[in-house]
C-alpha cells in the first residue's frame, strides 16, 4: 500500500556543532495508533511574491498569501512544516502559477508525500475606465490559484472574486421614487483545459450585474452608473445564473462555480446564490 508521507529514517536527528553536537529525539516521526488519516496537514498564510499573467502589460507583480499542505496517511504523528519552508525558499524570489506543477513535486519528494497542496490568493490590478469622464485608475480583485499534485496527476483551479453593483428588481418595481441597491461579490472558480485571462472572468461578470464598479467617478459618471444599474434590475439568482449561462458555453472550461453574495441595503443581513456545472 503506497503511503502519503514518510518520516526520515532516524528518530533522533544530530544538532549541534562540534563536540556540542547531541541528538535531540524526533516526536513528529513516532508511530500514531488512533487510525485517522490528516487530509491536509502542512502551513497557511505565508507571504511571498508573484508574478502573474496580465492582459494589458504582459505580468504584473504583486504578493501572495500561500498556503501548503500534504496527505498524511494514519500511522504518522505528523509532518515536518519545515519542509514546507523549504521548498518555496528554493524558488527564484518570485512565484509563478507556471511553476507550481514542480513546486508541488518537491513538496512530494521532500516530504515523500503521495498527495500535496498548494492555494495562492493575492489581490490583482486592472486600470479601468470610468465610463462618462474616462479617469483612470486601478481596479483590486482577489483571485486565487489552487493546484494539487495526486501522483503524476496535477490539476488546478483558479478564482475571481468580482465587486459589482446590483439592484432589487422588487423594489424597482413597487416603489415610486427610486429602488434599493447594493454591492456584491461575485465568485466564479473554474477548472480549464486552455488558458483563460482573470480579465476575461471580471469582464464576464461585469456583463451580467446592474453594474460594474470602478475606482473613480466624476458626477457624470455618478449618473451614468446609478441609471445604468436602475435600467438593469438583477436578483441573486439572476447574477448566478446569467454568469453560469455564459461559462457553459465556453469550451476551455470543465468545471465551475458561481457564488454571489449581495450585502443588503435595507436588510441587516445578505442575500445569497450559488450554482455549479461543467461539461
Amino acid at each position: 500500500m503506497a503511503m502519503d508521507v514518510m518520516p526520515p529514517p532516524e528518530a533522533v536527528s544530530p544538532v549541534g556543532t562540534g563536540r556540542e553536537a547531541h541528538l535531540l529525539e524526533d516526536v513528529q516521526a513516532q508511530a500514531d495508533s488512533r487510525q485517522l488519516s490528516i487530509d491536509k496537514v502542512g502551513v497557511k498564510n505565508i507571504r511571498h511574491p508573484i508574478l502573474v499573467r496580465d492582459r494589458d502589460r504582459g505580468q504584473q507583480h504583486t504578493i501572495a498569501s500561500v498556503n501548503m499542505y500534504v496527505k498524511l496517511p494514519h500511522q504518522f504523528k505528523g509532518t515536518h512544516m519545515s519542509r514546507f519552508l523549504e521548498v518555496l525558499a528554493e524558488q527564484d524570489e518570485t512565484l509563478s502559477v507556471e511553476n507550481l506543477p514542480a513546486i508541488l513535486r518537491r513538496i512530494q519528494e521532500c516530504l515523500n508525500a503521495e498527495e500535496a497542496h498548494i492555494e495562492l490568493e493575492f489581490p490583482y490590478f486592472m486600470r479601468k475606465e470610468a465610463p462618462v469622464s474616462k479617469a483612470s485608475a486601478l481596479m483590486d480583485y482577489q483571485v486565487r490559484f489552487a493546484g494539487v499534485r495526486i501522483g503524476e496527476k496535477y490539476r488546478l483551479t483558479l478564482g475571481v472574486m468580482v465587486p459589482v453593483t446590483s439592484l432589487c428588481p422588487c423594489s424597482k418595481e413597487i416603489a415610486q421614487y427610486g429602488a434599493h441597491n447594493q454591492r456584491s461579490h461575485v465568485t466564479v472558480t473554474l477548472r480549464y483545459k486552455k488558458f483563460i485571462w482573470v480579465e476575461e472572468i471580471i469582464e464576464l461578470v461585469e456583463r451580467h450585474a446592474s453594474c460594474p464598479l470602478y475606482a473613480i467617478l466624476k458626477r457624470p459618471d455618478e449618473k451614468y452608473v446609478t441609471e445604468k444599474a436602475y435600467d438593469n434590475p438583477r436578483f441573486v439568482e439572476d447574477i448566478v445564473r446569467s454568469v453560469a449561462e455564459e461559462l457553459e458555453k465556453d469550451a476551455r472550461i470543465t468545471l465551475f462555480t458561481v457564488e454571489s453574495e449581495n450585502f443588503e441595503s435595507i436588510h441587516n443581513h445578505s442575500a445569497y446564490a450559488f450554482i455549479s456545472g461543467g461539461q
